[in-house]
């Protein structure tokens, strides 16, 4: 996995953990630079939404059917749970969280602070993805900090598309189009399917896991940033392999990917409630 920050013990796992923080623009400038690289017809993506985490980045999502009265989620990647990496088949859910999330304004400044109840959701089987119940509303986060939750997109995603991964962490936004989608893409003990490559601009690093993949177009989250091969080496921790329906095993160093979040939408009931049993929803069960 190639984007938590942590402690000197575990940072020499991860990519670019012990990097030293890039030198980035100005959080405004770099959202005006994503929405021209987009074309004209592009929505301006900024930071309103997104959060830091104390090791990653995430953002507020809510589906299109979410009630303003609902709990708000916060989504980030399985590998940033405070409890650790799950293991390969492991399923965690509704389990209890004090942690707390930066929530950023559009600028990328931070607008105030948000609590969970719980982790809601968290599995890096089949996908990377978390995603934590908060102890706010939708309604109630708006009304303090003016920042409506990113929308979750309902529909796969197609190559081409130009998209934006906006870290809450570093502040820092990334541009480049999706270059193509993965059948199985293995890292060490772990296995997503359908994961989403970016083409070679998106250079994220270390402290953007879970940032909001976002379409420039339609503003909209259609994947969570996750990890990218480091040193061209095949399907070691820190450097994913291709895999297609064949078997047939492809590198790609300096390479980034996120996984799709579309299957998630149907998972999402009444009151932000995660029901891995509702018709759709295509999360792993425990």
């Amino acid at each position: 996995m190639n984007k938590p920050l942590v402690g000197a013990f575990l940072a020499a796992l991860l990519l670019g953990a012990g990097a030293a923080p890039v030198v980035a623009a100005e959080p405004a400038q770099q959202a005006q630079e994503s929405a021209s690289k987009a074309g004209p017809a592009a929505k301006a993506v900024t930071f309103a939404g997104t959060v830091a985490l104390s090791n990653c980045s995430g953002s507020v999502v809510r589906s299109p059917d979410s009630a303003p009265t609902d709990p708000a989620l916060v989504l980030s990647n399985g590998h940033c749970l405070e409890s650790g990496f799950p293991g390969p088949g492991e399923v965690v859910v509704d389990q209890p969280s004090s942690r707390t999330f930066t929530l950023l304004n559009a600028s990328g400044d931070g607008a105030g602070t948000l609590k969970a109840s719980k982790i809601a959701y968290g599995t890096m089987t089949d996908t990377d993805l978390s995603l934590y119940e908060t102890t706010s509303t939708y309604q109630q986060i708006e009304d303090s900090y003016g920042i409506r939750a990113l929308e979750l997109e309902t529909a796969h995603p197609t190559a081409g598309t130009a998209i934006t991964v906006a870290s809450g962490y570093w502040k820092r936004t990334y541009s480049c189009d999706i270059d193509g989608f993965v059948h199985q893409l293995k890292e060490g003990r772990w296995t997503w399917k359908d994961s989403v490559r970016y083409t070679p601009e998106c250079q994220t690093i270390g402290g953007t896991s879970g940032s909001p993949v976002i379409d420039d177009a339609t503003g909209k989250v259609v994947a969570v940033n996750n990890t990218g091969n480091e040193s061209g080496q095949e399907c070691t921790d820190n450097n994913p392999c291709e895999v297609d329906e064949n078997g047939e095993v492809t590198v790609r160093e300096g390479i980034n990917y996120a996984q799709q979040t579309y299957n998630m939408v149907p998972c999402i009931g009444a009151g932000s409630k995660i029901d891995l049993d509702r018709e759709g929803c295509g999360l792993p069960k425990p």
